[in-house]
């Protein structure tokens, strides 16, 4: 197979979003096969020399933001807006000609920018660009503005159906779960390609290093205590707060709930009711997301900040009450480090991921006194905890990995270029 020059294209490549984090494991396999990968959007993180940043792509932009207050939540648009609607797409239009031309790409790779709109001028100008110019492209879709309340109310139904995501003959579609297959061919009557989110199972994660080994006694863990890892975002659709209910039911002073991230750009209501809650039911619950950030540094006040992945270790469990997930990359992060976990059982996980054997306790949108009894159980019996976390590597190794992810590429690189 040729070597291609990649674009990948999106509204941000920075942080650990799960858009961004997929790219990354993307571009890594793409490279092992000497393909070179070039970056456009309104925020990255990778070298200049490589990546071509246009702040107006990024959802947070004013402009853009300007835009969402008045096609969202409103089914009627001013002649203002659908002017500045146009006049931003047709400028990301000519920068997205510059990236192709500086970079002389040959294959473009579409992240979430075609699938939900977070900024909507960004999406019809890549549809508008695809449709004006003979470039191969493969759109990898993670959660379409369907499956969000938050857009069904709308002024840009135009928009929508011409560009989330087009229905563009040469273009590629790839989805992350059978649901978003499904309902991309009965939406939208186009074919699609199912890639899983991955991890690199083939190489197992490194020992625990010197930066990271103070990392308990840091956030104010003893050594004696048992750790739940709450390891998401503080939004509501991540349940978290069956996850305090858990711990009230198991009452055991050593059990410490640990939330890794911050409440982000869905407001602070849910996080300030997680707290009263943990207050009332007397669970300790550690909001840590000030001493975990995108990558290791010391903060102005001279304290050390780690990354995710340094918190893994130290979890004796994981919580992953998910009411929804696109996929669920905690879990695989989870399965990863070897670490028992409860789920709850979101479409995704009863379709995709729980009919290939895992072994987690699950439960049904609430949580009983009988889940709870078979977490403490797994946490008191040593033996049977190696044995399911072991078993459960083996195989997200079997169809969660590089190697998967690797052979699939492949074949749609070959399929996207007419090889």
């Amino acid at each position: 197979m040729k070597n291609e020059r990649i674009g990948f294209v999106g509204t941000r490549f920075a942080g650990t979003d799960g858009v961004s984090l997929e790219a990354i494991k993307w571009a890594e396999v793409l490279k092992r096969d000497n393909h070179k990968i070039f970056w456009y959007a309104g925020r990255i993180d990778k070298k200049d020399k490589v990546s071509m940043c246009v702040p107006e792509a990024h959802f947070q932009h004013p402009e853009v933001q300007w835009i969402n207050d008045r096609i969202w939540g409103n089914n009627k648009r001013s002649p203002i807006v659908s002017q500045r609607i146009r006049d931003l797409s047709e400028y990301l239009k000519g920068t997205l000609r510059d990236f192709v031309q500086e970079f002389d790409i040959s294959l473009l790779i579409i992240e979430n920018a075609l699938t939900i709109p977070m900024n909507l001028p960004l999406g019809v100008a890549i549809a508008e660009f695809l449709l004006e110019n003979d470039i191969p492209a493969i759109a990898h879709h993670h959660d379409f503005y369907w499956e969000r309340s938050r857009f069904m109310v709308n002024a840009v139904n135009d928009y929508l159906e011409m560009a989330f995501p087009p229905r563009e003959q040469e273009m590629n579609h790839v989805v992350i779960n059978q649901n978003a297959k499904d309902d991309l061919a009965w939406r939208k009557g186009v074919s699609s390609t199912l890639i899983p989110n991955v991890l690199d199972f083939e190489n197992p994660p490194d020992e625990v290093d010197e930066y990271a080994r103070d990392i308990r006694s840091q956030i104010g863990l003893d050594p004696d205590d048992i750790i739940f890892l709450q390891p998401t975002r503080i939004v509501p659709r991540k349940g978290i707060e069956h996850s305090i209910q858990l711990l009230s039911i198991l009452d055991n002073p050593r059990y410490k709930l640990v939330i890794s991230h911050e409440a982000g750009d869905e407001g602070y209501e849910y996080e300030y009711m997680l707290r009263g809650l943990a207050k009332r039911a007397g669970v300790d619950v550690r909001f840590v997301y000030s001493r975990i950030g995108e990558s290791r540094q010391i903060d102005a006040q001279g304290k050390k900040i780690y990354n995710l992945w340094d918190l893994y270790p130290c979890a004796d469990f994981v919580t992953y009450p998910s009411l929804y997930e696109g996929f669920g990359n905690a879990f695989l992060e989870a399965v990863y480090f070897k670490i028992p976990m409860l789920v709850n059982r979101y479409d995704i996980f009863m379709r995709d991921i729980e009919p290939k054997g895992f072994q987690v306790v699950t439960m049904n949108g609430y949580m009983i006194p009988e889940v709870a009894e078979r977490v403490e159980r797994l946490i008191e019996n040593p033996e049977a905890r190696r044995e399911v976390v072991q078993q459960n590597y083996d195989l997200a190794r079997k169809y969660y990995s590089y190697k998967v992810l690797h052979h699939k590429l492949e074949y749609l690189i070959s399929n996207t270029k007419g090889d």
